[in-house]
């Protein structure tokens, strides 16, 4: 049995702003109310809206399957859209888009723990650039 040099992180975005979970527990309760593992803030999402099981994979490590409702079998009011479809249940891939109602959405993000911190892509990320990068007009027109 190896040891999981994964790392499983949630970014979650909703009326709150964007709040990041690392994920290592077997169970996770998605929704509005407050006894909720990860909770949710927004008028859209169901009390218990989704859950998040862990579960074994054969070379030790696990992964996650994300599941519309509570563990009892009672569904969501609106579902999950999981990449843009329409899921009950769906086994979680890097990257991958589940999103709870308008504005309330998260990402699953699958990283390897031996490439030091772990930076998820920022959609605002910006270069910029030194005035020294830029060659002057002057050194060109030799």
């Amino acid at each position: 049995m190896t040891l999981d040099t994964k790392q499983h992180l949630l970014i979650v975005e909703d009326d709150k702003g964007r709040r990041e979970f690392v994920l290592n527990a077997s169970l996770y309760s998605i929704g509005r109310d407050p006894r909720c593992d990860i909770r949710l803030a927004s008028q859209f999402v169901s009390r218990r809206h989704a859950t998040l099981v862990q579960l074994p994979q054969e070379d030790g490590t696990f992964y996650y399957r994300v599941v519309d409702g509570n563990l009892k079998g009672k569904p969501s009011a609106n579902g999950l859209l999981i990449n843009g479809r329409k899921l009950q249940a769906h086994d979680l891939q890097n990257a991958d888009e589940i999103v709870f109602g308008p504005q309330v959405r998260a990402i699953y993000y699958l990283l390897n723990r031996d490439e030091g911190t772990p930076v998820p892509p920022d959609e605002f990320d910006i270069t910029l650039i030194s005035p020294n990068m830029v060659g002057r007009p002057e050194e060109s027109a030799s």
